[in-house]
């Protein structure tokens, strides 16, 4: 509606213009307002054809006619996507043609003068100079002007544009590490349940099963492994109220909310650190599962499996030291699935557990013999989970971890974990 209103303008500027050159040029009046309505309507298609527009305002202009197409189409060409070098060059000959017949007139016009006013030879082209510099040169600053301005904004969006892009993606990837470290706190809340379950109850389903067979042949023995099974049970108990009350604690100091105003590669950043941070196997909120048990309590372990009945024997080689709790916690892991695992599926076999202490690392292996046929099995479950479960362990810890059968009819657990800076 604007493009149309100004060529509307333009035509009743230009078909006035053409009937007073018509009577100059002693033409009919009406095709020289025919003329000055054609001319005048180029304006309308001005954004499409800048230079079209200023060609035919150059063309006109002779005839004294396009005043405002000729300002406007300079305007619209400076501020549009044609080359730099075609806007000064069609910008050039406007002014040329503006000069030329401005310079003619104002000589016309003083020739005419009936007072014999007489000026210097410099002030016609001095003026016409000035008067075409005032009418051409603020169009094209300010179409130039308003382009750059254009070109910038449209760079900002795409910017913008981009900005917001990149930032939906590093959420996403974010989110993406956020489920994927809550998947793995699953896992090890599982391997810890596990651990602490399987163990136990093993144990305790095995002194019951002693406790049936002696109860009414040697009643103190009954007594004994009443005691253990009770003893064990306790520990248990201890043990799940500690890891269940980890996991009801709030958050000593969660990630906040994002406040109105704070972009969100912030809120991308935190969600990265909070994932990165759960990924490395600590909770996200920065509580603890607590120390747990660690290699100082290994003689321990295989105590309590003796008292079941099992034949367990600990060697220990190197001089123990201080280790990084993760280290210490994963290798009593280790070894208490793996007595776990005799107990379930080698009632009564004979065990060997190794413990080495080395200068960068430490290493276990749990090797027992067959099963002692004349030893009934308990009928223990197995849920297929305490390889996994002792593997995905010392791998996430960067060591190595190999089982299997043995030759000699039984079985072999053996794993290696890097002790690091730390616990040297």
């Amino acid at each position: 509606m604007f493009d149309g209103a100004l060529a509307l303008v333009s035509a009743v500027e230009c078909a006035a213009e053409g009937v007073s050159f018509a009577g100059r040029a002693g033409v009919p009046e009406g095709a020289g307002a025919l003329l000055g309505l054609l001319v005048g309507s180029v304006l309308l298609v001005r954004r499409r054809w800048p230079i079209a527009v200023v060609l035919v305002s150059v063309a006109v202009a002779p005839a004294e006619m396009g005043f405002l197409m000729g300002i406007v189409g300079l305007y619209t060409l400076a501020a549009s996507e044609v080359p730099r070098r075609y806007t000064a060059v069609l910008a050039g000959m406007a002014t040329v043609a503006v000069f030329v017949v401005t310079a003619v007139e104002m000589r016309r016009d003083i020739a005419a003068q009936a007072d014999g006013f007489d000026p210097n030879v410099w002030y016609v082209p001095v003026m016409a100079l000035f008067m075409t510099l005032g009418l051409n040169a603020p169009p094209v600053l300010f179409g130039l002007y308003i382009g750059a301005r254009r070109r910038l904004m449209e760079s900002l969006r795409e910017r913008a544009d981009s900005l917001e892009q990149e930032l939906s993606l590093l959420a996403d990837r974010a989110e993406q590490r956020a489920q994927w470290a809550r998947q793995e706190e699953r896992r090890r809340i599982a391997r810890e349940m596990h651990d602490v379950v399987a163990h136990r109850v093993s144990l305790m389903v095995v002194h019951a099963a002693a406790l049936q067979a002696v109860a009414l042949k040697d009643p103190q023995k009954a007594v004994k492994n009443a005691a253990l099974v009770g003893d064990m049970g306790r520990q248990a108990l201890t043990e799940l109220r500690e890891m269940l009350g980890v996991l009801r604690e709030e958050p000593a100091a969660g990630p906040p909310a994002a406040p109105a105003g704070v972009p969100l590669a912030a809120v991308g950043r935190a969600a990265a650190a909070a994932a990165q941070a759960a990924a490395s196997g600590e909770p996200a909120d920065g509580a603890g599962t607590g120390d747990g048990p660690g290699l100082g309590a290994l003689e321990d372990l295989c105590e309590q499996s003796r008292l079941a009945g099992a034949a367990v024997e600990l060697a220990v080689l190197g001089e123990a030291r201080p280790y990084p709790p993760e280290v210490g916690r994963t290798a009593y892991r280790v070894v208490q699935e793996a007595l776990t695992n005799v107990h379930k599926h080698a009632p009564g076999a004979a065990v060997v557990v190794r413990l080495a202490h080395r200068e960068a690392e430490v290493a276990m292996q749990v090797e027992n013999g067959p099963s002692d046929a004349g030893v009934a099995d308990v009928g223990l479950p197995s849920g297929g989970n305490g390889l996994v479960g002792m593997k995905e362990r010392v791998v996430r810890l960067g060591g190595v971890f190999v089982s299997g059968p043995t030759d000699a009819g039984g079985f072999r657990v053996s794993a290696v974990i890097p002790v690091g800076a730390e616990g040297s």
